[in-house]
């Protein structure tokens, strides 16, 4: 993904050592082209895999999971984190908690939506800690369905949640992993072929 590290080095900001600023293409302000391409990619990691529907979490998750999902051809599912007059009953949920906002937020989806027979691919935008992963996971977990694998934008590797992920026995597909953000400074790690691609 030479675009995608294209744009984080020359957009990214370093906000602190655990802080990486991408509004200007991700999470705030989005750019089409490069999702699209994000999108793909995910498409491409997992096209062997039988997914039948992708999860992920508003609102940030949406934009690259919807883009994984044209290109494999299956239905996107996200989860609220917060409460709707039109989502009250048979609800599945599990609780997250954000290092970046420091609160927890209990995640919702209906129960409609996901089934035993579903094999699904999370995605979400960054992963640092994983708890939205994890989150995401349990949700899964309570509807019977399978997880073939997590699909990430941006992993913060110096941060434990890709590893506990892996640890778990989960397949993570990360497009780009970071390696350190000391000095105001954005340096990407070296990525096995099961996790991506040589970035640096």
């Amino acid at each position: 993904m030479d675009m995608l590290i294209e744009k984080i080095k020359c957009e990214g900001i370093v906000l602190s050592p655990s802080v990486l600023k991408v509004d200007s293409f991700l999470n705030h302000q989005i750019d089409p082209q490069l999702i699209h391409e994000v999108g793909r990619e995910f498409a491409d990691r997992f096209s062997s895999s039988g997914i039948t529907k992708i999860l992920t979490i508003e609102s940030s998750g949406i934009a690259p999971a919807v883009m994984a999902g044209l290109h494999l051809n299956v239905p996107v599912v996200f989860a609220r984190k917060r409460k709707s007059l039109t989502l009250i009953n048979d609800l599945i949920t599990a609780s997250v908690y954000s290092f970046t906002k420091e609160e927890t937020s209990e995640i919702s989806v209906s129960k409609k939506y996901l089934s035993e027979e579903d094999n699904l691919l999370i995605i979400d935008d960054f992963l640092a800690n994983g708890q939205a992963a994890l989150g995401l996971a349990e949700i899964a977990q309570k509807a019977g369905s399978a997880v073939a694998g997590i699909g990430i934008v941006i992993e913060k590797g110096f941060q434990k949640g890709g590893q506990q992920l892996r640890d778990k026995g989960f397949r993570v597909e990360s497009l780009a992993i970071i390696d350190s953000l000391e000095n105001g400074m954005i340096s990407f790690e070296e990525t096995t072929e099961n996790m991506g691609e040589l970035i640096r």
